[in-house]
């Protein structure tokens, strides 16, 4: 893959614009299968700050395949920073555009895991609905604390195993799908793994993405509020205190490792 990464809030991003990406997921996803699952993360700034107090998923960032910027304002900051992140890839648009970019003989197997009971099953339909060359072979919505099961995540393994997907699309939320793909994805019989958050909410209809006006002048957050605040009022506050002052030390990094600086 010819592609620089970009060193950004103590991790790397890929340098790639979303052609490129369903480009190179789509070669992965052609290639015979491996004993570990290749796994695409998607960091927005509520990942940024959840990344410098988590280890684990410092740990699933640093072995991703694909790092992804999510959020506008990674890639604003990325611009400001002279690192310059060509776009926004998000996995609510990456999923269907790597859909929609499938035309091989052999159908996209894929398996769908997360979002609340029944509502992968919808999102099956309208992806079968949509894409001709898209299989949605199984879906399950696993239950509350199955990450501390080891009973239930034998039983996810399984059930993937049993149909052996090309596409595992995780729709279990930040931080849980990158720790736990990351624990599992010498065991997961995928290829390639996508946490996607809320993804299978937007492809059954469930939630509705924001205008496209506000998706490109990065104010999604404030239609994500409108749409959930119980839920997510507390999360963006803190998001809105502490991305700043971690852009702040991106941006006085390079000064305080110039030669004959002290503090």
């Amino acid at each position: 893959m010819n592609n620089t990464r970009v060193p950004l809030f103590g991790i790397e991003i890929d340098r790639l614009r979303m052609a490129e990406a369903v480009n190179q997921l789509n070669i992965w996803l052609h290639e015979a299968r491996t004993t570990t699952a290749k796994f695409v993360v998607t960091p927005n700034v509520d990942h940024t700050v959840l990344l410098q107090s988590s280890g684990p998923l410092r740990a699933a960032y640093h072995d991703a395949d694909l790092v992804l910027a999510d959020g506008w304002p990674v890639v604003m900051a990325s611009r400001l920073l002279g690192k310059s992140l060509p776009e926004r890839v998000t996995g609510s648009d990456l999923i269907p555009a790597l859909f929609a970019a499938t035309h091989s003989t052999e159908p996209l197997k894929v398996f769908l895991l997360g979002a609340a009971p029944g509502v992968a099953q919808k999102a099956a339909v309208n992806i079968h609905r949509q894409y001709a060359n898209v299989q949605v072979l199984s879906t399950y919505s696993p239950p509350l604390g199955f990450e501390n099961d080891p009973a239930e995540n034998n039983n996810i393994l399984a059930r993937i195993a049993e149909v052996q997907p090309d596409l595992l699309v995780i729709g279990l939320g930040a931080p849980k799908q990158e720790i736990w793909i990351h624990k599992y994805r010498h065991q997961v019989e995928a290829k390639v793994a996508i946490c996607a958050g809320a993804t299978i909410d937007f492809l059954a209809g469930e939630k509705k993405r924001a205008p496209r006006w506000m998706q490109h002048t990065g104010l999604e957050w404030a239609y994500r509020i409108g749409t959930d605040p119980r839920r997510l009022t507390g999360r963006y506050a803190k998001d809105a205190i502490v991305f700043p002052q971690l852009f702040f030390q991106e941006l006085v990094r390079p000064w305080l490792h110039r030669p004959g600086f002290s503090k």
